[in-house]
């Protein structure tokens, strides 16, 4: 009878020997295989910053279309290397014969790439898309018209309409570009002002695109070619408000209306000398 027990206590301790090297084994081997699979990558962004937004344009083109702004009002952003705008105003004042005024407005925002979210040129593409849509549902615009703008950026186009208010017709050109990870939004409008004329909307288009060109190029020349992407966080998607909807609120308006009062009481001090 020992002998009887002494073989199967042998007999079990080998088989439990067995049956946990086998299981070892098999835990080892999906441990391994497990940290073989590679981690979901995306591919890095080209471009890891933005030049500083009051100095995208040159002083020809300022002085071609806002001729009477003294400086640029650069926007608050809490990451200037994500995003970042600057706006002018210019009011030129004839007297009595009335006054022209211009309002320019550029807007850049810069997408990292995110594993969860997508390739950082894929996600500035989509904020591009939403931009034009944007512009094209603008409140009170009258008969808005997008056409496409070449050779600016890898994607481009031109979205105008006529805004009509109390201080007269503003003629409204929305140029979005994308150019790499980065969008680049230039807001252009102009108007005639107490009994100004209006100014040629091809003019102002013409004006636009060449400004949104010139943009564009500085955001490349900010980051060189073949530029590394850098570790700045992703953009929060408050960050994907579209700029060219304050395009038709308060800067134009505050300043127009100023504009057309100031003309009224020129005009009004000339008739009463």
């Amino acid at each position: 009878m020992l002998i009887a027990a002494g073989c199967s206590s042998d007999s079990g301790s080998d088989g439990g020997s067995g049956d946990g090297g086998g299981d070892g084994k098999s835990a080892g081997s999906a441990s391994a295989s497990a940290s073989a699979s590679p981690s979901p990558t995306v591919r890095p962004a080209a471009y890891g910053k933005l030049p500083e937004p009051c100095e995208v344009l040159s002083k020809k083109t300022l002085g071609d279309l806002v001729p009477k702004a003294k400086s640029g009002k650069e926007g608050s952003s809490s990451d200037t290397a994500t995003r970042g705008n600057c706006s002018w105003d210019s009011l030129d004042n004839n007297g009595v014969k009335g006054s022209q005024f211009r309002w320019l407005n550029v807007s850049m925002l810069r997408f990292e790439s995110d594993a969860g979210r997508g390739a950082g040129d894929a996600r500035a593409r989509e904020h591009y898309l939403k931009q034009l849509q944007d512009a094209e549902a603008t409140d009170g615009a009258k008969s808005p018209k997008t056409d496409p703008v070449t050779g600016t950026g890898d994607e481009a186009a031109v979205v105008r309409y006529e805004l009509k208010k109390k201080e007269g017709t503003f003629k409204q050109q929305t140029v979005v570009a994308r150019v790499e990870n980065v969008v680049v939004t230039l807001d252009y409008n102009g108007a005639g002002l107490a009994g100004d004329k209006s100014p040629s909307a091809d003019d102002l288009v013409k004006d636009a695109k060449r400004a949104a060109k010139e943009a564009v190029a500085s955001v490349s020349a900010a980051n060189g070619e073949g530029a590394a992407s850098s570790t700045s966080p992703s953009p929060s998607e408050s960050a994907t408000e579209s700029p060219s909807k304050s395009a038709s609120k308060s800067p134009s308006k505050s300043a127009a209306k100023s504009a057309a009062k100031s003309t009224s009481e020129r005009a009004s001090a000339s008739a009463r000398s």
